[in-house]
């Protein structure tokens, strides 16, 4: 189960990298195309829509590698107990905002499909289409929040806690302010 999960983050870490590297290959090539006099109506849009993707997809990646910004300066002033309940406390309360993020996205992306919702820009286009990376990104999230609840509720430390502490140990500091 553990590789399946980190399996599935991953993919949508990588489905992120991609929908970055996409949208710089969009602008770039509507950039040369106006140069050379060809109309590229649409791209905007569609920016906009692999923008949101890039950014709900790697949600879930960047919170179990340690790369969510976290504000750390009262767990770190706590004794191990008092971190864990802590820790198991605000991953409740996170995964529980997220749960009702992945919910209430579903049911957007849902009523989007049930009122076959259209862009009213160029590109005509279901909306349902590129707000299911929102539904997919957010569910991941929820899923990645509740298995670090998991994880913490069984004695160990979160992943994102034992990322960042093998980044110190190599030397790496370049994520912390």
């Amino acid at each position: 189960m553990r590789r399946t999960l980190d399996l599935l983050y991953d993919a949508a870490g990588y489905l992120a990298a991609f929908f970055i590297f996409a949208i710089f290959a969009v602008m770039i090539g509507s950039s040369v195309l106006r140069e050379f006099g060809f109309k590229t109506g649409g791209t905007d849009d569609v920016v906009a829509w692999m923008c949101a993707a890039a950014a709900f997809l790697a949600m879930a990646h960047t919170f179990k590698h340690g790369d969510f910004v976290r504000v750390v300066l009262l767990l770190e002033r706590l004794g191990p107990a008092k971190r864990r309940a802590f820790e198991i406390a605000c991953l409740a309360i996170a995964t529980a905002f997220l749960g009702a993020l992945a919910w209430a996205a579903g049911r957007f992306v849902y009523d989007s499909w049930d009122f076959n919702d259209m862009p009213s820009g160029l590109i005509a286009l279901p909306l349902w289409i590129p707000q299911s990376s929102f539904v997919l990104g957010a569910a991941l999230m929820f899923l990645a929040a509740l298995d670090e609840l998991a994880t913490v509720l069984r004695g160990h430390k979160p992943a994102y806690v034992l990322a960042v502490e093998e980044r110190h140990a190599r030397g790496d500091f370049t994520e912390d302010i």
